[in-house]
């Protein structure tokens, strides 16, 4: 079983911001599959159907991003079975609605992806990341609790539906297939 696990933070003020992106994805992915986020556990909620042929847990955490990896392990312990983990989550590093998919590495300094990492002791789980530009004259912390500007909301919700598109090649064709469609 696959666990998608949108980053972001909870409550409304967060809801439109960059470091929300994950959380944006995961939604239109649930909305796209008609499985919806309804389910309600001590650190998250989800969602279960299935992804093509493959079933899989939809999960947005209720845990601040910095102690994302607590509701990925709750959700682990709770479904036993789930042997693949894609995580969605903001990048600073790309500019402005581009897509990369990796397998595993370093967190890049995402702090949610960090507290994955350190929480699971692995680094072995796939990552669609989302580029979300850098400003010059804002810190990194406050920029991505910013909400996108009017420019940008074009090429984000591309991003959004290229993601919702991506994920299940990912789970069903597997992250080579995935990648030669979206490093182009």
């Amino acid at each position: 079983m696959w666990l998608v696990v949108g980053l972001g933070n909870p409550g409304d003020v967060y809801a439109d911001t960059r470091h929300n992106i994950g959380f944006i994805v995961v939604e239109a992915l649930a909305d796209s599959l008609s499985i919806p986020l309804k389910h309600k556990a001590q650190n998250y909620v989800y969602g279960k159907g299935l992804i093509g042929k493959q079933e899989a847990i939809l999960m947005k955490p209720l845990t601040f991003m910095n102690r994302s990896g607590i509701a990925a392990r709750d959700a682990i312990k709770k479904y036993e079975d789930i042997d693949s983990i894609l995580v969605v989550h903001d990048d600073i590093d790309l500019d402005t609605g581009i897509i990369r998919i990796k397998k595993s590495g370093s967190s890049g300094g995402h702090k949610g992806v960090d507290s994955i990492i350190e929480t699971l002791g692995t680094r072995d789980f796939i990552r669609l990341k989302i580029g979300v530009g850098r400003s010059d004259r804002i810190s990194v912390e406050e920029y991505v609790l910013r909400n996108f500007t009017r420019q940008e909301k074009p090429a984000i919700k591309e991003a959004v539906a290229k993601a919702v598109e991506g994920i299940p090649l990912i789970i069903n064709k597997g992250i080579s297939y995935a990648q030669n469609i979206f490093h182009k």
